[in-house]
C-alpha cells in the first residue's frame, strides 16, 4: 500500500522523523541528567509510546482516562494523569489502578485533597504548582500548599508544574527565561515542603520549548514533554525544532480548483482550526500544504479557509503547480495536538510513499 491508495483525509507519520525528535529529546534529558516521562497526549499510541520510552525509566504521562486505561492494558505502569482530579473521577483511577498500574493524579484544591485521601485505595498524588501560566495550581508561597500536603497526607508524591505560557516565546533567551521560571518556581515548591517535614520525592516540569531551551534542571526529578515527538508549524516558529522536523501531516485529494488556489477534501475537522501561527512570525493559515513526497515544491501554499469538510488552499504564485481534482498533497499543522485528535490511525512510513504500517490512537475521555 502506498500513500497513492490511502483514504483521505488521513494521517501520515514519518517513522524516520519520529526517531529524529525522539532522540533529540532523549539527549536533552540525558544532558541534564534527568528521565525523561514523555506525555502521550498528542501521540495516544501504544506504537509510539514504546519508541519514546527507550531508554527511559518507563514512565508516561496522560491526560485523559481513557489513554490511562489504554497504555494500562499495554503493559505501562507508571502514569501520571496530568489534569486536575475531580473526585467523581477517583473510583476509575482506583479501577485502573487495581489491574496493577500506578496512576498518579494532580490538584491544587484542599476539598479534593481530603476527599483523594478518604479513597479506601488512595492514589499517588501531585501538587500542582503555577508558574506563571495562571491556568492551575497554586502559587509556590501559598499558604494553600501547605494544607493541601496535610490534607493529601501519606498520597502526597510530590510537585508538579507545567509553563504552557513559555509558547508566548519568540526567541532563546526568552525561552529560557520561562525554563527557569518553571524550574525555580516547582523547586521552591519542593523545598517548602520539605522544611514542613513532608517527603517530595517527584519533583516534576516540563514542555517541549523549555526542555529545549533550559539551562539548567537543577532540583528536579524529572522532565516532561510531549508535542517534540511529532512538532508542527508553531513549534518551528518558536525554536522547538526545525521546519523538516514535522512527522506528521494531513494526507489530502484535491476536489476543485481555479485561478490561485485549490480546494481540498481536508477541512477543519481534519486539520483543526487553531491558528496559533497566526500571531507568530510567519502566519501559515490552516497549515501549509506540501507535496505528496512531504517536500516543500508547493512554495508558500497554505491552506486560507478551513470549512468542516473543505479547505481552500492559497497557491504560491511563486511556485507555480499543477495539481488536478485527485491530485495528492499533505498538509503540515499548525498544532498537531489538536490535528491529530479527529482522526484514528496513522498510517506509518519511513521517508517514502510506501504505508509500512498501521497504527491505531486512543481517543475520547
Amino acid at each position: 500500500m502506498t500513500l497513492d491508495q490511502l483514504p483521505t483525509p488521513c494521517l501520515v507519520l514519518d517513522r524516520t522523523i519520529l526517531r529524529r525528535n525522539l532522540a533529540r529529546m532523549a539527549a536533552c534529558a540525558a544532558r541534564h541528567g534527568l528521565p525523561l516521562r514523555p506525555h502521550m497526549k498528542t501521540a495516544k499510541c501504544i506504537e509510539v509510546a514504546r519508541m519514546a520510552l527507550e531508554g527511559q525509566p518507563g514512565g508516561i504521562t496522560v491526560s485523559t482516562l481513557a489513554e490511562a486505561e489504554y497504555f494500562a492494558a499495554h503493559d505501562i505502569a507508571d502514569i501520571l494523569y496530568a489534569v486536575g482530579i475531580t473526585p467523581q473521577k477517583l473510583p476509575e483511577v482506583a479501577k485502573i489502578n487495581a489491574t496493577g498500574a500506578r496512576v498518579m493524579v494532580i490538584t491544587d484544591d484542599p476539598a479534593v485533597a481530603s476527599a483523594i485521601a478518604q479513597e479506601p485505595e488512595p492514589p499517588q498524588t501531585l501538587i500542582e504548582i503555577d508558574c506563571g501560566e495562571a491556568r492551575g495550581g497554586v502559587l509556590p508561597d501559598d499558604p494553600a500548599l501547605l494544607e493541601i500536603a496535610a490534607r493529601l497526607g501519606p498520597s502526597l508524591a510530590g510537585v508538579m508544574t507545567h509553563a504552557g505560557h513559555s509558547y508566548s516565546g519568540r526567541s532563546d533567551a526568552a525561552m529560557a527565561g520561562f525554563a527557569e521560571d518553571e524550574r525555580s518556581a516547582v523547586v521552591r515548591a519542593a523545598e517548602r515542603l520539605r522544611a514542613a517535614g513532608y517527603a517530595v520525592p517527584i519533583v516534576s516540569a516540563g514542555s517541549s520549548p523549555t526542555a529545549v531551551h533550559a539551562e539548567s534542571l537543577a532540583g528536579l526529578t524529572e522532565m516532561r514533554a510531549g508535542v517534540y515527538m511529532f512538532g508542527d508549524l508553531f513549534q518551528a516558529e518558536i525554536g522547538t525544532h526545525a521546519l523538516e522536523d514535522i512527522a506528521v501531516t494531513v494526507l489530502a485529494s484535491v476536489t476543485g480548483r481555479r485561478a490561485g488556489q485549490v480546494v481540498i477534501d481536508a477541512g477543519g475537522i481534519a486539520l483543526s482550526k487553531d491558528r496559533s501561527t497566526e500571531a507568530a512570525p510567519v502566519d501559515y493559515g490552516y497549515g501549509l500544504v506540501l507535496d505528496i513526497d512531504g517536500a516543500r515544491s508547493l512554495g508558500h501554499a497554505v491552506v486560507r479557509r478551513a470549512y468542516q469538510e473543505h479547505g481552500v488552499v492559497a497557491l504560491d504564485p511563486a511556485a507555480p503547480a499543477d495539481l488536478p481534482v485527485g491530485a495528492r498533497v499533505r498538509v503540515a499543522p499548525n498544532h498537531t495536538c489538536m490535528t491529530v485528535a479527529a482522526h484514528d490511525r496513522y498510517y506509518v512510513t519511513d521517508g517514502g510513499r510506501e504505508v509500512v504500517a498501521v497504527w491505531q490512537r486512543v481517543n475520547g475521555w
